[in-house]
């Protein structure tokens, strides 16, 4: 079993910036896991916004490329989501996920409010 634990959600001005992380623990070795970020706005589907590999290739929605930046520290079980430019349509709730051999595992999400 894997538990994310989400942090650094909140409310922000239309062009700020904010930076989550997501807190592994378990069982497993967290290098090897395929992290990634979700986001699922009101009445919307989950989506894809990054994923990072074990080798440290991202992957980025086209909505999010140039702005956000997904990155991990091993060492620490932890995988960042940097966010830049924000505007209002990257309000969502933020999960995070992750891919352990067959086995996917999800945070239990943080807000993310983009308004003035």
């Amino acid at each position: 079993q894997v538990q994310l634990v989400e942090s650094g959600g909140g409310l922000v001005q239309p062009g700020g910036s904010l930076r989550l992380s997501c807190a592994a623990s378990g069982s497993g070795i967290f290098r090897f896991f395929v992290m990634g970020w979700y986001r699922q706005a009101p009445g919307n589907q989950r989506e894809l916004v990054a994923t990072l590999n074990s080798g440290g290739s991202p992957d980025y929605a086209d909505s999010v490329k140039g702005r956000f930046s997904i990155s991990r520290d091993n060492a620490k079980k932890t995988v960042y989501l940097q966010m830049n430019s924000l505007g209002s349509e990257d309000t969502a709730v933020y999960y995070c996920n992750a891919r352990v051999g067959p086995r996917t595992y999800w945070g239990q999400g943080t807000q993310v409010t983009v308004s003035s």
